[in-house]
């Protein structure tokens, strides 16, 4: 009888120790399963670009750089800001740019000139901060009234000086791979997607837009980047053709929601550098979000990089000096 029970019980040992066995496996195969599927869940995460905390995060590293200045050369950068007229919307912006050089302890210089400006009156101006060792930096608010040559003014900036990026001098450097300051938006486009480690090397990127200060210099950088870069415009035909194959798509055309969302196709990335009073961007962000690798919120993307970006170039104008 003794040998019966222990006979029961040695089978009851095996199929415990089987169960166990059976049981630890099935765990980790179900684990590692959800796991997996978590991992795939990240990858499949949209990314939001993040300007504004972006710009947040450089401007610390920016107080460091502007004290360390002042300790070695006895002076901080400094940025000069010239606006023409009485426009309502430059005004604002060049007070944010000039709020931006206070928080890092910059300083700033504000020429205001009357509607009235002739052309001759501005450069004169210019040339006097082109000639100031103390201005490391020259911001010409952009648009100026009609009757002024808006080109010939931003060409005569030092191009040493030309930390807003406009001079055809630095767009030509830049073009060509050489040193020199970059246009602030498309720069800013460019620092963001570094800072999120957006491959952009063998993509196919295409900028609807080709301003001489956004769209141009933006598929420049991008082309310098390693990127395959189609350059359109509103006039362009099959658009929507163009803008299918973008694995990087720059909205840049200065039309309110011109781009529509479903013309993007899945995980690409897509940057709207616009910005409307309808509190939108170029592109209709709305149908592309959930389908996209990542994407810059309108406001709080573009944005707040290409300021943060004005004063970073100034900064690396001072070092320079």
């Amino acid at each position: 009888m003794l040998g019966i029970k222990q006979t029961i019980y040695a089978q009851y040992k095996t199929y415990l120790l089987t169960y166990h066995y059976i049981s630890s496996h099935i765990f980790l195969y179900q684990n590692s399963f959800l796991i997996r599927e978590a991992h795939e869940k990240i990858l499949l995460m949209t990314i939001l670009l993040d300007g504004k905390r972006v710009s947040l995060d450089t401007e610390e590293k920016l107080k460091a750089r502007v004290l360390a200045l002042q300790e070695k050369k006895g002076f901080v950068p400094i940025l000069a800001t010239i606006l023409v007229g009485d426009d309502p919307a430059s005004a604002t912006y060049v007070k944010m740019k000039g709020n931006a050089c206070e928080r890092i302890g910059m300083k700033s210089i504000k020429v205001e000139l009357p509607s009235s400006t002739t052309t001759q009156d501005l450069l004169d101006e210019i040339n006097k901060l082109n000639l100031n060792k103390e201005v490391h930096g020259i911001l010409l608010q952009h648009p100026v009234p009609e009757q002024i040559d808006e080109r010939l003014c931003f060409d005569a900036i030092d191009v040493n000086k030309d930390v807003d990026g406009v001079t055809s001098l630095g767009f030509g450097r830049m073009s060509m791979g050489e040193k020199a300051f970059g246009s602030c938006t498309p720069q800013g486009i460019m620092r963001l997607l570094d800072h999120y480690e957006i491959e952009i090397e063998g993509k196919h990127a295409v900028v609807v837009g080709r301003s001489p200060i956004l769209g141009k210099p933006m598929a420049m950088m991008l082309l310098n980047a390693n990127a395959t870069v189609t350059i359109c415009h509103s006039r362009t035909k099959n658009l929507k053709e163009q803008i299918s194959t973008a694995d990087i798509i720059v909205g840049a055309v200065g039309i309110p929601k011109f781009i529509q969302g479903d013309w993007i196709k899945d995980n690409a990335v897509v940057i709207d550098a616009g910005y409307h009073p309808e509190k939108c961007g170029d592109i209709d962000l709305d149908q592309v979000i959930e389908r996209s690798l990542a994407y810059t919120p309108v406001p709080g993307g573009v944005g707040p990089m290409t300021i943060n970006t004005l004063i970073v170039q100034t900064v690396e104008a001072c070092e320079n000096s």
